[in-house]
């Protein structure tokens, strides 16, 4: 469907992996500098409670293509090798409707090369265990590493810091920082802006692996963190029981740090997010290079965020706030009325990203949409919330957990395996510093929680819930097979 003259919004999706929701300055963070997403705040909208459902990449990437809750696209925990087969899907929609929708980046899709809606993918996937394992040639799969290797030579690879892609570990990028993929991510992503069809409006996922680890941040960028004072991660009075190893591993979940390491795993996540500040700073010069920024939409966010020593936690899959929620910004066309500079706190999920970008196109919802258009709030024609509470969950062997977080700012945590139940009142502890589960004021709210998630999980195969009661210890799923 072509036009003479397009009208529609351009639309670009700015995804990072394993960002923190207040790993930004316009969030209040007291070191980390972020100045050109800071600027998509000052020109529209920052939601402080969007939260992934799912805090591991393969889960939330589902409920981001989909708009479906975890409950319908069925991947509730980390499993690779299963493949992405859904009907309708964020880029497909928009295709179909018109737009011509290209993927860049990290995409984590199974088999890697099915273009799920995308008129084309240009794939940059990370490690990729899952591949390795199977024995699989990379270099079919990796558009990035053919790209590297082109530049550098056949000995050059993404691995050569020498830092595991899972690990606390740190090691300046070692090679000059234009052939970073963080760099490479925009790069390819201005050099679509040069070629794509000027006839049709354009959906564009910049998918970027950082601040994913490996921790390779270009040393300019390190050094600028090494050279601040970094806060130390925050501890609750909750997690001084946690079973510890002696020594962290170097890809572990949970531990003790030494406190030099520490501050170094710190320095270089803060140094991965600046640095991605910077190239998406590049690529907002490229859109106004090309007349293109004043009728261009740009939502960013992440997949799920970093607990970063937080509790003695790192990684991900964990319901508390260093791992479950995420940031979330939305700046529409220069040309339409909306709110500006403004902090909404509706609770919101990845899930709403779909229709919302489907709103913003004026492209209507497929029926298997669980999630809820925000542009309504963002152009104030509706006040409020989304949704009165979010499930959350993530299946993690001993650690697999659930969590109701709701619009009052609260959070009930429970974990299937041993049944322990933690409270948070996050208006008052945003920190989640205080465990309340025991404290005689808040029976009613964290019952009513309770009966929330006993709610949610009736019925489901893991036998979680018979409607009246939750069971500890059932065997959990990473991906749901019954309807």
């Amino acid at each position: 469907m072509y036009r003479e003259k397009e009208t529609r919004p351009n639309i670009v999706l700015i995804n990072v992996d394993q960002m923190r929701g207040d790993c930004l300055s316009a969030a209040g963070h007291p070191v980390v500098e972020t100045p050109y997403l800071d600027s998509l705040n000052q020109n529209g909208v920052q939601f402080t409670k969007c939260y992934s459902a799912c805090p591991s990449c393969i889960p939330a990437r589902a409920a981001l293509l989909t708009g479906m809750s975890q409950k319908n696209h069925k991947r509730v925990g980390y499993k690779d090798g299963v493949p992405w087969n859904y009907e309708h899907t964020l880029p497909g929609e928009l295709a179909q409707a018109g737009y011509q929708a290209q993927g860049i980046g990290k995409m984590h899709f199974y088999p890697a090369r099915s273009l799920n809606g995308f008129n084309d993918l240009i794939l940059h996937d990370g490690y990729m265990h899952f591949e390795r394992n199977r024995k699989n040639d990379i270099l079919k799969i990796d558009d990035y590493l053919v790209w590297l290797k082109d530049k550098l030579g056949m000995d050059a690879d993404h691995t050569a810091s020498g830092m595991d892609c899972n690990s606390w570990t740190v090691n300046p990028w070692p090679y000059e920082e234009q052939y970073h993929p963080t760099n490479w991510v925009v790069t390819e992503s201005i050099d679509f802006l040069r070629r794509r069809d000027e006839r049709m409006p354009f959906f564009l996922w910049m998918s970027f692996v950082r601040p994913h680890p490996p921790f390779d941040p270009p040393k300019n960028y390190l050094d600028m963190y090494l050279a601040k004072d970094i806060p130390g991660p925050f501890v609750g009075d909750w997690a001084r029981d946690l079973k510890m190893t002696k020594y962290l591993e170097h890809n572990a979940f949970f531990g003790n740090l030494d406190k030099g390491m520490l501050r170094r795993t710190r320095a270089a996540y803060y140094a991965l997010i600046t640095h991605i500040d910077c190239q998406i700073g590049r690529f907002l010069i490229a859109l106004s290079d090309n007349s293109l920024l004043d009728n261009t939409a740009i939502i960013f966010t992440s997949d799920h965020g970093e607990l970063l020593g937080d509790h003695h936690l790192f990684r991900k899959g964990l319901p508390y706030n260093g791992s479950a929620r995420v940031p979330l910004f939305v700046k529409l066309p220069e040309s339409w009325k909306g709110k500006k500079n403004e902090k909404l706190s509706a609770l919101c999920e990845l899930r709403d990203i779909m229709p919302t970008v489907l709103d913003i196109a004026g492209v209507k919802n497929p029926a298997s949409v669980d999630g809820k258009s925000l542009l309504p709030l963002i152009t104030g024609k509706e006040k409020g919330g989304v949704r009165e509470y979010l499930h959350g969950e993530h299946a993690l062997g001993e650690f697999s957990n659930h969590y109701i977080a709701t619009e009052k700012n609260e959070k009930y945590i429970w974990y299937s395996q041993t049944g322990r139940e933690l409270f948070f009142d996050l208006n008052k502890d945003p920190n989640e510093l205080q465990d309340l589960s025991g404290t005689p004021g808040y029976q009613k709210r964290i019952k009513y929680c309770r009966d929330l998630l006993i709610e949610e999980l009736k019925g489901r195969e893991e036998g979680y819930s018979d409607g009246k009661k939750l069971f500890t210890g059932r065997k959990f799923v990473n991906v749901l097979v019954k309807s």
